[in-house]
């Protein structure tokens, strides 16, 4: 089946101007112009997060769509993905941010533009933790690029997280996947784009 409409969930402090968004935005503009892509600003709070994907995609064609996420987006993917029972692909995905966000309680700064803040509130955690999707099998082919040089994550526990996964494992690389671009063609063939 081919994909139609495509969701891509940015990470933690990121957003629609990151620079993998963006990229995943141009080449669909290039390569797939008739595919419905959709790139919303996620809110702080998990449950917010995926309340706004929810009612967005409400409407989406469940067996043509498909999800990207990249850090916490790709934890946020992995859910998306076993709701909507469609092809996900994670490009450095957050295994537990549970864990990991915990010690950014308080006020933060948004990468793209410093001058935006939030508050990422303690009950985030506990958000978190009911959107875990670990020891859940796939609900539908997934596909996982992972860079060994990631400077925020383990890569381990990502290619541990997604065992069933296609894995892309690279050397070196980094967080953000500088040679991102490199790996549209495959993520496209991947995900059937119409």
């Amino acid at each position: 089946m081919t994909t139609t409409h495509l969701l891509y969930l940015h990470g933690f402090r990121s957003s629609p101007s990151s620079s993998k968004a963006r990229q995943t935005a141009a080449y669909m503009a290039a390569h797939h112009p008739s595919v419905t892509f959709w790139c919303p600003q996620l809110p702080p709070s998990p449950r917010a997060a995926m309340a706004l994907v929810a009612q967005g995609i409400a409407d989406w064609p469940r067996p043509s769509m498909a999800v990207i996420g990249s850090s916490l987006g790709g934890f946020y993917a992995s859910w998306v993905a076993q709701h909507a029972g469609c092809p996900s692909v994670m490009l450095n995905p957050a295994v537990d941010p549970a864990r990991d966000l915990a010690r950014y309680i308080g006020e933060q700064t948004s990468w793209h533009d410093p001058s935006e803040r939030f508050y990422f509130l303690p009950e985030y955690i506990d958000e978190l933790q009911a959107l875990d999707m670990r020891g859940r099998s796939p609900a539908a082919p997934e596909l996982a690029i992972v860079a060994k040089g990631d400077e925020v994550l383990d890569w381990r526990e990502m290619v541990g997280r997604y065992p069933q996964a296609k894995q892309v494992v690279l050397e070196g690389g980094d967080h953000a996947l500088g040679n991102y671009a490199d790996y549209l063609p495959l993520v496209s063939q991947f995900l059937q784009l119409a």
